[in-house]
């Protein structure tokens, strides 16, 4: 582990050595953050760790943990705890998505998927929340997806995953309310960056072909970031996104399931 000195505010950053992760602990340096980089690369996070230190001076710990297995979660909670850092902001970023038939796509994967997606987000912000609340102040960022608003065929794990971010962030909001502490939902689009290749590994989802427009990993960061500050409860960053994203919920469960399954199927 890296040796850093303790610094006033601390935001833990999931996912750090790539795409929005990477952006989001960019701009959390820039505000004068030290960071907590987890994932399970530790050379990309490295390189970020010292490229903030030049830009804006601020210390890093780089942590890798795979936070889809049993000891990940507690790997970062106790090496928070042997440092003693306050955490001002947590950012859920960490995740990963599969395209393809429920039957055919690999069980375990699946499964370590709601791993990562579900339990592992669960347990850090369980962890890390008492803390902010008797500190009065905190900032939590959950990273879903446009997919949380409706089911989705042949995506149907990813899917649930991130209505479950997208209904527990929402509810833990609203719980916290005047408390000090803040949950924000990021329900971003279609995105590029390496979890949009990932995805369409096993199968090439239209999803991940920007039918609904294309956004850079830097915008939907900006985005999630202004609406951590604000307190906002969920942001969808893109005009298109936000339409659909008010649609889907009203539209008969029939059509969702059609224009979902056909953005999910396999593309020619």
């Amino acid at each position: 582990m890296d040796n850093v000195v303790r610094a006033t505010r601390y935001a833990v950053v999931t996912g750090a050595s790539s795409g929005i992760g990477r952006e989001l602990a960019s701009l959390l340096a820039r505000e004068g953050y030290a960071l907590v980089l987890v994932a399970r690369r530790t050379g990309p996070m490295r390189e970020l760790a010292d490229q903030l230190q030049r830009a804006h001076g601020v210390p890093s710990v780089v942590l890798s943990a795979d936070l889809a297995s049993p000891e990940g979660v507690p790997t970062v909670v106790d090496e928070l705890k042997k440092r003693q850092l306050d955490v001002e902001v947590l950012v859920n970023n960490a995740g990963f998505g599969l395209a393809g038939n429920f039957e055919a796509l690999p069980a375990e994967q699946q499964v370590g998927m709601l791993d990562l997606n579900v339990r592992a987000l669960t347990a850090l912000t369980r962890e890390l929340v008492p803390g902010m609340v008797a500190r009065r102040r905190g900032y939590v960022l959950n990273v879903a997806s446009l997919a949380a608003f409706t089911p989705g065929p042949f995506m149907s794990v990813y899917y649930a995953s991130k209505a479950y971010v997208l209904s527990f962030s929402t509810a833990l909001h609203a719980e916290l309310k005047g408390q000090g502490v803040t949950v924000t939902a990021l329900c971003p689009g279609y995105t590029e960056t390496e979890f949009a290749a990932r995805a369409a590994e096993h199968q090439k989802a239209r999803l991940f072909s920007g039918p609904m427009g294309t956004s850079s990993a830097r915008h939907v960061a900006e985005a999630g970031y202004l609406a951590l500050k604000r307190g906002k409860a969920v942001v969808v960053p893109g005009l298109p996104n936000r339409l659909s994203a008010w649609f889907m919920p009203l539209a008969p469960l029939g059509l969702r399931l059609r224009i979902a399954g056909y953005m999910n199927a396999s593309g020619s």
